[in-house]
């Protein structure tokens, strides 16, 4: 018997029974006694699975703390507590076993000599044995010097810097994740050849998981920006120049980058000017302007105004004192965004079509009434034939919400009923259709390309928008397929069916030899709550850890510092949750590195205060009485 059980029977017999409820601890005995039966009998469904060798311990041990989970122990837990025994708080990592400890105290406390039956052999003192090996297994190489690892997600310009990736690995990142949604297979070439030789360079292992997109429902597109430029120069709060508005004249060979203000010109035109050239110009309001060219190159010109003029193809310039040089020149095209938002506001109606091309924005009649309402398009239409009226429906990580009113075969209206002070919608933004029963495919037709691709070249894959064991099955069908059966596998769970499901996928990704779950609580939170999301993303950590499957806690973690340099007090106490979870996902940034670099020190100093949901008593300086005065 451990020796923290002993202490707690000798310290109840000292006590003298006299003081105790012997009736509460029979009927302590008696529960406990009775939930061992129903977990026995959850562990003998093992032997109708198909499981992989390595995960069939930790099956069993599922089994086990799911039967027990189904059960509200409150009560018991509390009278165990009064005893000084494990309330069972803590016994993913072996619920038998630890059950069983508490059922021989509670035998010798109450004098009866019975001991549990034996059963199927448990894990015992190794009980966080298979969950370690399991996270090599996913990760690869050996355990870092903190037990939590860093994955990093890496941005486009990984492909073609390698000092980048190299940096990010020096910074503390122990895995890297590519998104199959952006870049091409090239570039993910590239990107895996610089993370190997940044790890032999650094003698570091790191392994490379590439994210398959799955079936993600996105916006389409808006009709582009009307042709038209603005020219602004910048203004005192008298209303006086404080820099001209400049604009870049180009011939088109050379063009403007996106966030320059252009206009392009015929090349013999532009090749004429010189530095002081005075162009006059009616702009689109037919209001008179000039500008001044104040610098010139072989590419390009630039000019300067100090008046606002609106610019569109068409307009004339008219070149003063040209010293025989050609007069005018029309504007050929003009710098735009490359599409506009839509403006919605809680009561407007939307409507979702089947054409991912035309959307647009409410069309108004001269009084400002809605003559037809905005439009836009869903990259996925199959989905029109699983809603339902009345079902919610989100965008863009929950920023606008509505609900769905009618369904027709090419379009669904949509109330809008959640955008606080006014929401722009924008192309290639999240749908969420959370109480919908959607009937997609796991795997489209370029998930299977880019899974190609990863079973050739990469050390594992995760697989998007997971919803049922069935899900899996075609994974793993493909993976045989492509005699990869040894890949690596992470789960990601982003919908409210995969949450609900969750046991389901484990065991049916237990199959698999090495096998991983992310929480993925961006989509999670919109699909089921953002005020639940604490309480399920606790429930997936203790779940996944009863399973022996390694967690990659993802989602927004320092996420401001990645972006801005500068942390937020929220962020960092939840990247030291993070330190629950055996990896934490960081989303690329302008100060990666940084974000690194910090969350490996968080991730390093939380080891020694806690392991999973155990609190470490370290030694504590602040604990140390000063004298006083």
């Amino acid at each position: 018997m451990p020796f923290s059980e002993c202490r707690a029977i000798n310290a109840i017999q000292s006590a003298g029974f006299s003081s105790l409820d012997d009736d509460a601890i029979k009927a302590a005995l008696r529960e406990t006694l009775f939930l061992r039966n129903k977990m026995i009998a959850a562990q003998a469904r093992v032997e109708d699975m198909h499981l992989h060798p390595v995960h069939l311990a930790s099956a069993q041990n599922l089994l086990a703390y799911l039967a027990l989970r189904r059960h509200d122990i409150r009560p018991l837990q509390q009278t165990l507590s009064r005893l000084g025994l494990s309330s069972l708080g803590r016994c993913e990592a072996d619920a038998l076993t630890a059950l069983d400890r508490v059922i021989e105290v509670l035998h010798r406390l109450s004098a009866e000599s019975q001991t549990p039956s034996a059963t199927s052999p448990q894990l015992k003192d190794n009980a966080e044995e298979p969950l370690e090996a399991h996270t090599q297994a996913l990760f690869g190489g050996q355990p870092p010097e903190r037990g939590t690892r860093i994955m990093v997600t890496l941005p486009s310009e990984a492909a073609a810097d390698y000092g980048q990736v190299k940096d990010m690995l020096n910074a503390g990142m122990d895995c890297a994740r590519i998104n199959c949604a952006h870049d091409t297979a090239q570039d993910w070439a590239r990107m895996i050849e610089h993370v190997h030789r940044a790890s032999r360079a650094l003698s570091k292992p790191c392994a490379v998981l590439m994210d398959l997109a799955g079936p993600k429902l996105r916006t389409g597109l808006i009709d582009p920006a009307p042709a038209v430029l603005r020219l602004r120069p910048n203004r005192d709060v008298f209303g006086r120049v404080v820099t001209p508005a400049r604009v870049w004249l180009h011939h088109g060979e050379y063009l403007p980058a996106q966030e320059q203000q252009a206009i392009q010109v015929p090349r013999k035109w532009l090749c004429s000017l010189l530095v002081g050239d005075v162009i006059a110009l009616s702009d689109a309001r037919e209001s008179r302007r000039r500008m001044r060219i104040t610098e010139v190159s072989d590419n390009g010109c630039w000019a300067a105004l100090d008046k606002t003029a609106y610019l569109v193809p068409g307009v004339t310039l008219n070149l003063k004192k040209r010293n025989g040089r050609k007069k005018s020149a029309r504007v050929l095209d003009v710098s735009r965004k490359p599409a506009q938002s839509i403006k919605l506001k809680e009561g407007d109606t939307l409507l979702l079509t089947r054409d991912a091309r035309s959307g647009r924005g409410a069309m108004l009649d001269q009084s400002g009434q809605v003559k037809a309402p905005a439009t836009i398009g869903c990259t996925l239409p199959s989905v029109f034939a699983d809603v339902k009226v009345g079902e919610p429906i989100w965008f863009d990580d929950g920023k606008i919400g509505g609900t769905i009113q009618t369904v027709e075969p090419d379009a669904l209206h949509v109330l809008i009923n959640h955008a606080p002070g006014g929401a722009k919608l924008k192309s290639d933004k999240g749908i969420n259709l959370p109480d919908s029963d959607l009937k997609l495919e796991a795997l489209s037709a370029s998930d299977i390309q880019a899974l190609e691709f990863a079973c050739k070249n990469a050390d594992g894959v995760q697989m998007s928008f997971v919803n049922s064991g069935a899900d899996i099955e075609s994974l793993a069908a493909h993976l045989t397929r492509l005699d990869a059966s040894n890949m690596a596998v992470v789960l990601k769970i982003e919908t409210r069916q995969a949450f609900d499901n969750l046991a389901q996928l484990l065991i049916a990704g237990m199959q698999l030899p090495r096998l991983g779950v992310m929480i993925a609580r961006g989509d999670l939170a919109i699909e089921t709550g953002f005020e639940r999301t604490a309480e399920l993303q606790e429930e997936l950590l203790c779940i996944c850890e009863a399973a022996h499957v390694p967690v990659i806690w993802a989602t927004q973690v320092l996420e401001t510092l990645a972006k801005t340099g500068s942390p937020t007090r929220a962020e960092m106490t939840d990247a030291a949750t993070g330190a629950r979870a055996e990896c934490v996902m960081l989303n690329k940034g302008p100060h990666i590195q940084e974000a690194i670099r910090c969350l490996d020190n968080v991730l390093g100093r939380m080891q020694s205060h806690r392991r999973k949901k155990v609190d470490l008593m370290r030694r504590l300086g602040v604990a140390n009485l000063r004298p006083v005065g």
